[in-house]
């Protein structure tokens, strides 16, 4: 049977990914699973003590009650049916919890993940241990756990600890709030308090975020039609005003008492309490412009297909039974509307209207179909009881820390902004790059933690094929500004603002090298055309880690540990011997050839090298001479970027500017010493 060449090679690279991940120890991963895959797993009594049976799942998203005989003790669930938990790997960690009926967490067990920190090197009791350190957490009031955090995170594995707790807490709250009516059903009804009747008029309602809008005109949707691809539905509207509104849409959520006192009016908001299940919530869409919200096609199928709610990891559509009509709205100074209606949420959907969301409106032409997002981030009156986004808390608790950063980046661009002045003054350029390397070493790497890894362009790139979002990277604070800032200097400078300035382990073994050479220890000079041949082992290693992670991310992740910088900064060597071993063995050639694991090794430099030539301007300043005759630089260059025919590989530079203190140096320069004689001639000859 023929087999395509390029099926041939994906069969290729699964099997070498397959071996080398039984090599590791560890499978390849597999598709997420659901609440049901994992009960079989656990005893009921794992997750609440004292049960020793579950009942059937319920709702939707499915919980599992736990039973003590008849005596129902809480409920079993997964915490990624509830909130979103996607780790630094990209992919979702999955952990099953169980909330008792006193509104506590009463068990939790780490069930899959894929995160490259807690696949090796951090034992699993110690990760199993600060799980329990949330048992027993009571989330009956959301300001109780907000920023409630175990302070005996591990070490290298931060961000990752941070995402499991968060995902624990926050899972646990809206699962309660669903809940609460269950809850209290035995429970007396307090008294009646009449809720408070402010009313904001329409233009107040819009000025607070109350009312949140999505305005696109025809031009707009055409555009995006052909943005995307789709020629013929671009072209479909080309009659129409390219002015005109395709849809002028307004969101609210009115089952909150001031939005829905003000957009309802106090009869039809009372009518709507009264007929509100407990937990239940309700939304209001008003509409101008050609295009319906609800489609042609709702009275005959009975479902609005053109627009869903989205909120955390789930979707909520809505049916003709969740309908209810509207004359407008009732906000004084509100437009008249050609379509107004009142969504409610259908009975089981879990929706916390203090939390953002997004309306999510389907448009079509023919066959072509885009979406345009309504984001609705509640007004801060009624977020009050909302938890902020982990990715804040972490930047708030870094706040220090990435103070120190920014000074040390804004010093950085001064040096290379003031370069050539810099290069001047080779005593102070030299003091300068010791005391900037010792402080990347020892700060960025030891004490912070903040090494870039491949992992990060392996983890961008897989998020630029899904569903990519910020969160993720936000989520460590130094690794994102570090990101940023190197992104920025390729642009400039190419990768050597990141490799020979801000990468722990380069400054490492150019540290090693600087102690050796002090030391007598003789250096080994590379051919240069051996050099050329052994720089293209970091593109191999690089393209190979590439091609894996496109079908088994967390796989290339475990070989990626062809990078030592977990072995000796995030766990700063205190992981099993062989890792150890190879950490040391990347370390110790550069006590006698510097940077030999950037020059032939690094994947990292390697991804960051491809794109090196995109670079805007080059600032590296070379004579006429330069290679032809003069090879000096070539000879100096600590890690042969000069080509013997003069040209700098931009690829291959770090930025260490030595060239150009050679460039401006009257005595070790060749060009200069030989234009300084021949002037010096001159004079003595018109002398005589």
């Amino acid at each position: 049977m023929h087999v395509p060449a390029h099926a041939f090679l994906r069969r290729l690279v699964l099997a070498a990914a397959a071996c080398l991940g039984l090599w590791l120890g560890q499978p390849l991963p597999a598709a997420a699973q659901h609440l049901a895959d994992f009960l079989d797993q656990v005893t009921p009594g794992a997750l609440l003590p004292g049960a020793d049976r579950f009942g059937p799942p319920e709702g939707s998203p499915p919980i599992v009650p736990a039973y003590a005989g008849d005596k129902l003790l809480g409920w079993a669930y997964l915490n990624t049916d509830l909130t979103t938990a996607t780790g630094y790997s990209g992919w979702p960690i999955q952990i099953l919890i169980g909330l008792t009926t006193e509104r506590k967490i009463g068990g939790a067990r780490l069930m899959e993940h894929h995160e490259p920190m807690l696949l090796s090197g951090i034992p699993p009791e110690r990760i199993d241990a600060l799980i329990r350190g949330y048992v027993g957490a009571d989330v009956s009031g959301v300001s109780s756990v907000v920023g409630r955090r175990p302070l005996d995170l591990i070490s290298g594995a931060t961000v990752s600890m941070m995402v499991i707790g968060d995902s624990i807490l926050r899972s646990a709250v809206l699962l309660d709030r669903r809940l609460r009516p269950a809850v209290a059903a035995t429970t007396p009804p307090p008294p009646a308090v009449e809720e408070a009747a402010a009313v904001e008029d329409w233009a107040a309602l819009l000025a607070d975020g109350s009312v949140r809008r999505l305005r696109l005109t025809v031009g707009q949707v055409s555009d995006a039609f052909a943005g995307a691809g789709y020629t013929a539905a671009a072209l479909a509207a080309e009659r129409e005003d390219r002015a005109a509104d395709f849809i002028d849409l307004y969101a609210a959520p009115v089952s909150l008492p001031m939005i829905g006192h003000s957009l309802l009016g106090e009869v039809a908001y009372r009518r709507l309490r009264a007929e509100l299940k407990p937990g239940q919530a309700a939304i209001a869409l008003f509409a101008n412009g050609t295009y319906a919200y609800k489609g042609a096609g709702a009275p005959r199928i009975g479902t609005f297909d053109r627009f869903a709610l989205v909120q955390g990891g789930q979707t909520i559509r809505f049916t003709d039974r969740n309908q209810r009509r509207l004359d407008g709205a009732a906000a004084a100074g509100a437009p008249d509307f050609a379509q107004a209606d009142l969504f409610l949420l259908p009975e089981g959907a879990w929706f916390d209207p203090a939390a953002p969301w997004r309306l999510q409106l389907l448009a079509g032409r023919g066959t072509a179909f885009l979406t345009f997002d309504l984001a609705y981030d509640p007004p801060a009156g009624d977020r009050a009881l909302a938890a902020p986004p982990l990715w804040r808390v972490l930047w708030r608790a870094d706040a220090g820390k990435i103070a120190v950063l920014a000074v040390a980046l804004a010093l950085l661009t001064a040096i290379f902004f003031c370069q050539d002045w810099l290069a001047h003054y080779p005593v102070l350029q030299d003091r300068l790059r010791l005391g900037f390397l010792l402080f990347t070493l020892v700060w960025i790497g030891g004490y912070a933690q903040a090494q870039l890894s491949v992992v990060n362009v392996l983890a961008f790139l897989a998020a630029l094929r899904t569903d990519f979002h910020w969160d993720v990277f936000l989520m460590a604070p130094l690794i994102f500004i570090l990101w940023a800032a190197t992104a920025t200097a390729m642009l400039f400078w190419n990768r050597g603002a990141f490799c020979g300035w801000l990468c722990p382990f380069g400054a490492a073994q150019e540290l090693l090298s600087r102690g050796a050479r002090a030391l007598g220890i003789r250096q080994i000079a590379i051919p240069f055309g051996m050099h050329q041949r052994l720089s293209a082992i970091k593109y191999v290693i690089f393209l190979g880690l590439f091609a894996i992670s496109l079908d088994a991310f967390a796989t290339a992740e475990r070989f990626a540990e062809v990078e030592p910088f977990k072995t000796v900064f995030a766990l700063r060597f205190a992981r099993d011997w062989p890792f150890v071993l190879y950490a040391v063995a990347a370390l110790a050639p550069s006590l006698v050839i510097e940077r030999f694991f950037c020059r032939y090794l690094c994947p990292l430099g390697a991804a960051l090298a491809i794109p090196a030539r995109l670079r805007l301007f080059d600032w590296l300043r070379r004579y006429r001479d330069c290679g032809s005759p003069c090879q000096r630089c070539a000879h100096e260059c600590p890690v042969q970027a000069i080509h013997p025919e003069g040209h700098i590989n931009p690829s291959e530079c770090i930025q260490c500017l030595h060239c150009q203190v050679l460039y401006h140096h009257a005595q070790r320069c060749p060009v200069i010493t030989k234009r300084r004689h021949r002037r010096e001639k001159l004079a003595a000859t018109r002398g005589e």
